[in-house]
């Protein structure tokens, strides 16, 4: 992590910018010795299909499907309850 003064950001914006989104350094600044910001990346992100994608297990066939969700819902009742009464 660099640190550079609030001058050298307004003199180099362009450039800082730049390394920050090429090569995801996060730069912080200061005025007068205090950090007053820090510019960084976004977090990356990605969808449920991506995250999901490199894994692999067991597929439940339609019958092993319905047992385990017969099975998840014992002792569970079918009405739905107030939780403040």
């Amino acid at each position: 992590m660099q640190t550079i003064t609030a001058t050298e950001l307004t003199r180099n914006t362009r450039d800082i910018l730049d390394r920050v989104a090429t090569r995801g350094e996060t730069v912080t600044i200061e005025r007068n010795h205090t950090v007053i910001a820090q510019i960084m990346p976004p977090q990356r992100t990605m969808t449920a299909a991506q995250a999901l994608a490199g894994l692999t297990f067991p597929i439940l066939t339609p019958q092993q499907a319905s047992a385990w969700l017969h099975e998840s819902k014992e002792g569970f009742g079918d009405t739905v309850r107030d939780p403040w009464a």
